[in-house]
């Protein structure tokens, strides 16, 4: 159902140079870029992730309560997302392990503009 998700950020550049790390761990390329905002997804039909300068010219914020989830196939994928977004340079916001939910397991963290981001497998059994 999701198409994509948007990120603000004042400093695209260094937005996208996380990302382009990131994501890489998922299989996820650059498919979309201009000087205001870059695009990333494993396939065009499936949901992608950019950052955007705010069309408003306002600066860029994160907001309370909002997420982003990215899910992967493994416990392991989790881990190393979470390892790869800290020494990027993002603020763990809770390591990886099973939550509530039987076979749910995350990790989250915050993006270098503060967006919260959960790294998340579940294996419902």
């Amino acid at each position: 159902m999701i198409g994509y998700v948007t990120l603000g950020s004042n400093d695209i550049p260094r937005a996208a140079a996380f990302y382009d790390e990131l994501l890489k761990l998922l299989g996820a390329g650059r498919f979309m870029e201009s000087e205001t905002m870059v695009a990333w997804a494993v396939s065009l039909d499936k949901p992608a992730l950019g950052v955007i300068k705010p069309f408003d010219g306002k600066p860029a914020s994160f907001g309370n309560g909002v997420m982003v989830a990215l899910v992967v196939d493994s416990n392991a994928k989790v881990d190393e997302v979470h390892r790869q977004a800290i020494a990027l340079g993002a603020k763990d916001e809770g390591a990886p392990g099973p939550r509530g939910t039987d076979g749910f397991y995350a990790g989250y963290f915050r993006d270098l503009d503060g967006h919260k981001i959960n790294c998340y497998c579940w294996k419902a059994g």
